[in-house]
């Protein structure tokens, strides 16, 4: 699914979108370069979970909220190696084992070589005329304000 997103506020609301009709159990690998707008998704997805303040997990790697409709676990993997990646044991937060269900947003989600089954992958890409995102993985039908 291609969906064309004019501006900032387009893609908070693809993301508040995806944050008011995702289920628990979802995990959303986040692809695209510096700027094309995967922390801007991410905090339109906090705003759709009910999570007022996302802040972006650059220095912390993974930042946990738990008051919204769900979970929201928001994983940056920029500073990272791929070995270093892997090496973070992130299984527990797609698995839902030993952390709450909720939502799994992966930035930089190419990094991992280990890959949660059937996740939801969207690739951002910023061109002067706006932001693109194709949408690859089960979203089902997506209502975007």
């Amino acid at each position: 699914m291609l969906i064309e997103l004019p501006d900032a506020a387009a893609t908070q609301a693809l993301g508040r979108a995806l944050g008011t009709q995702l289920p628990a159990g979802s995990t959303l690998l986040l692809k695209g370069d510096l700027g094309s707008g995967k922390t801007t998704l991410v905090q339109g997805l906090g705003q759709g979970l009910g999570i007022d303040e996302i802040d972006s997990p650059t220095f912390t790697l993974i930042n946990e909220y738990t008051r919204g409709r769900v979970p929201l676990y928001h994983i940056d993997l920029y500073r990272l190696s791929v070995a270093e990646a892997d090496g973070l044991f992130l299984e527990p937060y797609w698995d839902g084992v030993e952390v709450e269900p909720g939502i799994v947003a992966i930035e930089w989600s190419e990094r991992l070589t280990h890959l949660p089954p059937s996740p939801i992958e969207i690739a951002l890409t910023y061109q002067p005329q706006g932001r693109t995102a194709v949408i690859t993985g089960e979203i089902g039908h997506l209502d975007i304000d």
